[in-house]
């Protein structure tokens, strides 16, 4: 009975685990072969290729095709090459793709609560509120926090320079955006940069640093659907979002749960509270006569810890990313380098050589060497979006169904020699025309649509701070121990990272 039993179920196994295989065949869209269980992501589920190396692959491989098609697990998705067709999914076309599908379920994880991770009503209405923490005039007022955060990371270089020289950029700069998004987010001064062991800077190590059963678990949650709400119950790790949710219930006693006017993060999660139920049009449910139903939600203890936990670990982990690579880069490119530096001189030498936010925003062959940067190795090389309802792509004249999920890659996009000349070369002065023409969409490192990154404007004033108050008392060069071409971590699927730090040493100029 036994050995009847075992083909039987490998073929039912077989069967489950290939029975979506002839989707994109269907629709004569170039795909990927798949393989029972994996689909076409067996190096990306073992860890041997990030998501991001293998959409830059497929995207050179299929150089005349506007999609390509590939499996994870049983489940569609689809590699968007076409611009135009990318700008009408994450823009025009909006309320088909509104899900970004890259959470889990908060009910098991509460972590997942945060703006980044939610899809449909729930972010509808925290975009809605949270959009007022990034104007202009909050960014403004958190400056001088900046500053103070910039002045201690010049004074860790000057330590770090009587000692040599040599230090990982990577890390120093992960500890200066920690310092920032305590000072500005939390009203607390963390001492990061000084200590490279404080208790922030090793939250965030375990935010991004994956443990075994998240190794083993995140992959079957995605290659096996049905089966997810008991991987979730097994992945649930709490001590990460219990350490922040006391954070925030300390901060909150501090400040008799409300806003005492510092405009930082938390104060602002304080008005949202104060002002009652958040509400808004829907954009998942409507009634008979098409009109958006009216939804609303609160913003609970629960739901501010998830806003916390998401602006602590997007903060520090895509700005530290984007800063140390451009160091990496100016340390091949001395004559860049020295150009930039030039430009901080110039501009700071009117503000009395004091960091402003004025000052900052002057400072356009850093900015540039910055989206240099940035186009070269976006801190998120992909774009994720899920199909809401059946969508009929025209430029294909295919239709795909719900739970589709699509993939932009933005590396592919930014290093693809149709939109910028000789992309492998580091030429800052390529942002410096703004009467060339480009696509709009193909030069998008913080997203693009209703769902670009709500922080990118605050992501970009910390940068160039910090990088304008490293380069402007101190230049970098290869350290003995840099790889020309670090390899990346091909286990990091969402925030980019360098295998190994990027080790290059630290020197004070002579001016």
């Amino acid at each position: 009975m036994l050995l009847l039993l075992i083909p039987i179920v490998l073929v039912l196994l077989y069967y489950y685990t290939t029975r979506n295989h002839d989707y994109w065949e269907k629709r004569n869209v170039k795909h990927e072969k798949p393989i029972p269980v994996f689909g076409t992501l067996y190096n990306n589920v073992f860890a041997k290729k990030s998501i991001t190396e293998i959409s830059v692959e497929l995207y050179r491989q299929y150089p005349n095709e506007k999609v390509v098609g590939i499996y994870r697990g049983t489940t569609p998705e689809l590699i968007i090459r076409d611009l135009d067709i990318a700008r009408k999914i994450l823009n025009v076309d909006f309320a088909y793709f509104y899900p970004r599908g890259l959470g889990r379920n908060p009910k098991y994880e509460p972590a997942f609560l945060n703006i980044f991770h939610v899809d449909g009503d729930t972010w509808k209405l925290l975009r809605q509120r949270l959009t007022s923490a990034f104007t202009t005039a909050k960014l403004k007022s958190m400056f001088p926090l900046v500053v103070a955060c910039a002045e201690k990371l010049q004074n860790v270089g000057e330590d770090i320079v009587n000692k040599g020289g040599d230090c990982d950029v990577r890390e120093l700069m992960a500890r200066f955006t920690t310092e920032f998004i305590g000072a500005c987010g939390f009203g607390i001064q963390m001492d990061t940069i000084n200590n490279e062991h404080s208790l922030f800077r090793d939250l965030g190590r375990k935010m991004f640093n994956r443990s075994w059963r998240n190794f083993v678990l995140v992959p079957l949650y995605d290659l096996f659907p049905d089966f997810r709400t008991l991987f979730q119950k097994i992945l649930h790790e709490p001590f990460l979002l219990d350490s922040m949710a006391e954070i925030v219930q300390n901060i909150r006693k501090q400040r008799n749960n409300k806003p005492i006017g510092r405009n930082d993060f938390i104060d602002l999660l304080l008005e949202v509270e104060a002002k009652g139920k958040m509400t808004g049009e829907s954009v998942e449910k409507r009634t008979a006569d098409g009109k958006p139903v009216q939804i609303e939600m609160d913003m609970d203890l629960t739901c501010m810890v998830a806003q916390v936990f998401v602006f602590f670990a997007a903060g520090f982990e895509t700005s530290s990313s984007a800063t140390s690579f451009l160091l990496h880069q100016l340390a091949f490119h001395p004559e860049e380098q020295k150009k930039i530096q030039e430009d901080i001189d110039r501009v700071l030498a009117k503000y009395n050589n004091q960091l402003c936010y004025d000052s900052i925003s002057e400072m356009k062959a850093l900015s540039n060497g910055f989206k240099e940067a940035m186009r070269m190795f976006p801190s998120l090389g992909t774009l994720h979006r899920v199909c809401a309802k059946k969508y009929m792509i025209e430029e294909l004249g295919i239709t795909i169904d719900p739970d589709v999920k699509i993939i932009i890659p933005v590396e592919g996009i930014q290093n693809d020699e149709k939109y910028f000349e000789n992309p492998t070369q580091f030429k800052p002065d390529r942002f410096n025309d703004p009467s060339e023409e480009r696509h709009k969409f193909a030069y998008m490192p913080f997203g693009e649509g209703p769902r670009q990154c709500i922080g990118a404007r605050l992501g970009e004033m910390q940068s160039l701070a910090g990088l304008a108050a490293v380069l402007h008392k101190f230049s970098v060069e290869p350290a003995a121990t840099t790889k020309r071409y670090p390899e990346v971590n091909h286990g990091s699927n969402t925030v980019q990272s360098i295998k190994g730090g990027l080790p290059l040493k630290l020197t004070l100029r002579k001016k």
